[in-house]
């Protein structure tokens, strides 16, 4: 049976394997958690699954675990990316937070015109995915890349990829909001951009309008919030054409 404490280790998992933990782990284990030697959790690496493991020792400073047996298959989930212009800082986090528990496979900030954040912690948000896959029941955690502006994101697009534009101008436009071409989530590999709490300026609308690889959606005929807009747009993408079907 899966153990209620997971983990997530930086060293790859298997049977007999033993795992040396950080500080930081070992404190959580053992002075958060009250673990003692013997005691069994949990542990991922984001590739091979979930594994029970026991504790060979844990302090302060470290401590080691050894695995025993698969708990659980590795699950990746569909190849979807997640770009979003990072807003206040506990909103940033809780689009991190879901774009984990909703299946996203990369996490990229992006900074536009309209982005109120000039400036991320990526090690910070990487920690928050991390988290979010342990407390989920998750065996994998996207990488959350580096802020990286809208122009060189555009300019270095992977050939292959559909960009899903969430445009919120279309929210009244009736062909739009009452399903029409809005339904035409293009299938993986594919990325969902979501723009900055003032949209997009109008330069960028143009642009992404007119790439071959954009398609431009809308969620429906009211204008959401930036981080109710990146659950929403995760969440119809699986419905339509990931792994929720």
């Amino acid at each position: 049976m899966d153990s209620k404490v997971r983990l997530h280790v930086g060293q790859p998992v298997g049977t007999g394997q033993s795992v040396e933990l950080t500080r930081e782990q070992a404190h959580y284990l053992s002075g958060v958690m009250r673990l003692s030697p013997g005691d069994t959790l949990t542990v991922f690496d984001g590739a091979n699954g979930a594994w029970r493991a026991r504790i060979e020792a844990a302090t302060k400073r470290g401590g080691a675990l050894v695995c025993e047996d698969r708990v659980a298959e590795q699950r990746d989930p569909p190849d979807l990316w997640l770009i979003f212009a990072p807003i206040k800082k506990a909103r940033t986090d809780f689009i991190v937070e879901k774009a984990v528990e909703l299946g996203a496979a990369r996490i990229l900030p992006v900074a536009t015109r309209f982005t109120n954040s000039e400036r991320i912690r990526r090690d910070r948000l990487q920690a928050h995915a991390v988290e979010a896959a342990e407390q989920c029941g998750g065996t994998f955690v996207p990488e959350v890349t580096d802020l990286v502006t809208l122009d060189r994101l555009l300019h270095d697009w992977p050939e292959g990829r559909a960009l899903v534009f969430c445009d919120e101008t279309l929210s009244d436009d009736p062909l739009w909001s009452e399903g029409g071409e809005a339904g035409a989530f293009p299938p993986a590999p594919a990325a969902i951009l979501i723009g900055p709490e003032g949209g997009f300026a109008p330069e960028e609308r143009d642009r992404l309008r007119a790439l071959p690889f954009a398609v431009p959606v809308a969620l429906g005929p009211r204008i959401l919030r930036a981080d109710t807009a990146a659950v929403a747009a995760l969440t119809l993408w699986q419905a339509a054409r990931g792994d929720w079907r």
